[in-house]
């Protein structure tokens, strides 16, 4: 499905689906930040209420959680809303 890290490819290598309809635009960003920013204000609020460490450790622990969630998170969300667009045949929006 992904030619890349977050890339679509033309069409499907099996089936020849054309993923160019495909377009999540800021779906993916959005659901990622929100997830990845309970997770991670969820564990510094734990972390500070149980053992109070230095700001350098929140600073460490939160960044590179956060980066290694969105990397994690970023391609298997865009995957998954490409394929909610397909199954509910979504389409760009049309006046008549």
């Amino acid at each position: 499905m992904f030619d890349g890290f977050l890339h679509f490819r033309p069409t499907c290598e099996a089936c020849g689906l054309d993923f160019s309809a495909f377009d999540s635009a800021d779906g993916p960003a959005f659901f990622v930040m929100s997830i990845v920013g309970i997770v991670v204000v969820g564990l510094a609020l734990w972390m500070e209420i149980t053992f109070e460490p230095p700001i350098w450790v929140h600073a460490l622990v939160a960044g590179s959680l956060s980066i290694g969630l969105s990397l994690v998170l970023v391609r298997p969300l865009k995957g998954m809303l490409a394929a909610l667009q397909y199954h509910n045949k979504a389409a760009q929006g049309r006046f008549r």
